[in-house]
């Protein structure tokens, strides 16, 4: 009884259909129960049934034929293709259905320097392994997340890599996989308290170099921004390693440094913005942004308030918008090697998948150190008295 019980729920479920077949109760081209017919037999929710389905169908034990249902495969029409390199490799099964190898990428968005890096790392990793990448947006949105996972795992993906959303309330489709022993690498972001695979930029590490360099220049006013309409684990990390830097050096905290939580619209309305008095009135003699994209903003209001840069104040951002935006000196910046990032994350996605014991053997956490590149937006402050 004590071993049935560490028998994952999802792996009853195959069990269940391999003893079918093996019996001969099922036979090649028979229709295998219902997925709600499984889902009331095991008790167990549509998305364990979907993953012991998929797994079945990844070993060539069943043939999903759209429209129609899922039957019972025949060995001697599996036939994998041989390919040349770069190529996709595709499955050929009973009825002539070819199924292309895949892997799900869920994402927020594709618009920033980050993701922008992070999927092309991503794309070189999947095209030298033959797989292909179905790329979801969930726009920031749990319910578009959730919805992207069902429809992943439906069409038969291999494996999933997630930016989660990352909202107070986990993702019970994350939870659900993890349970189920589906495939999958969370990516920047991981569930407090919930062991995953994931990989990540060491966030903290990456805010005390840019606060240690900021205070050998003198400054001492050092603000921390982002305008992430959430508080992720990855916005709290840094933010953490801020504090946990001045406290370090002995020094006291200034909440009002900590600036967070709101929205830059158009720059023609900047003016009107709390962040150009902020900015304006000199609060903070250096900035440090949690996105490329909000450094460039910063630079802007900043020489809309008749302030240079970095004579009057410095910025790091992290990750480098020099590359995409012209006319922009070379930031300083926290670089996070996110086309690693995003080449790692898919080689350990395929490292699980072809794992013996998949989700169930000792997760793969990765921290990627991150390195402050030195350029022209920040200077010595001259008003600091030594």
């Amino acid at each position: 009884m004590n071993s049935m019980e560490r028998i994952p729920l999802y792996q009853m479920v195959q069990e269940y259909i391999r003893d079918l077949i093996t019996s001969q109760a099922l036979k090649v081209g028979d229709r295998i129960p219902t997925e709600k017919e499984l889902m009331e037999r095991f008790g167990v929710s549509k998305i364990t049934v979907v993953n012991a389905l998929s797994g079945l169908v990844n070993e060539r034990i069943i043939t999903r034929v759209p429209g129609k249902g899922t039957f019972v495969s025949d060995p001697e029409f599996e036939i994998l293709t041989t390919a040349p390199k770069g190529a996709v490799k595709q499955i050929h099964t009973t009825g002539g259905e070819t199924r292309t190898r895949l892997i799900g990428l869920i994402m927020p968005s594709i618009y920033d320097y980050f993701t922008i890096r992070l999927v092309h790392g991503i794309q070189q990793a999947l095209n030298e392994n033959d797989y292909r990448c179905i790329i979801y947006l969930s726009e920031g949105n749990i319910d578009k997340e959730k919805e992207a996972i069902q429809t992943c795992i439906k069409i038969g993906v291999d494996g999933l890599l997630i930016f989660p959303v990352d909202e107070e309330l986990f993702n019970e489709e994350i939870l659900s996989m993890k349970f189920a022993g589906f495939p999958f690498v969370l990516i920047d972001r991981y569930l407090p308290g919930v062991e995953t695979h994931y990989i990540a930029s060491d966030g903290r590490l990456g805010v005390n170099m840019a606060v240690n360099y900021l205070w050998e220049l003198g400054h001492r006013d050092i603000a921390i921004c982002s305008d992430s309409p959430l508080q992720t684990v990855t916005v709290q990390e840094r933010i953490d390693g801020y504090m946990n830097a001045f406290k370090e050096k002995g020094s006291l905290i200034n909440p009002a440094h900590i600036v967070t939580g709101f929205e830059i619209g158009s720059l023609e309305q900047a003016e009107t913005h709390p962040l150009y008095r902020y900015i304006q009135n000199r609060m903070a003699t250096a900035y440090i942004t949690l996105n490329g994209s909000l450094g460039v903003k910063i630079y802007q209001i900043a020489r809309q308030a008749g302030l240079k840069v970095p004579e009057d104040i410095s910025i790091i951002s992290f990750d480098d918008p020099t590359s995409i935006i012209e006319g922009y000196s070379t930031f300083t910046h926290v670089k996070q090697f996110e086309r690693d990032m995003g080449y790692r994350a898919a080689y350990t996605l395929l490292e699980v998948i072809n794992s013996d014991d998949g989700q169930h053997g000792k997760y793969i956490k990765t921290l990627v150190e991150p390195e402050l590149v030195i350029g022209e937006t920040t200077g010595k402050n001259v008003f600091t008295v030594s």
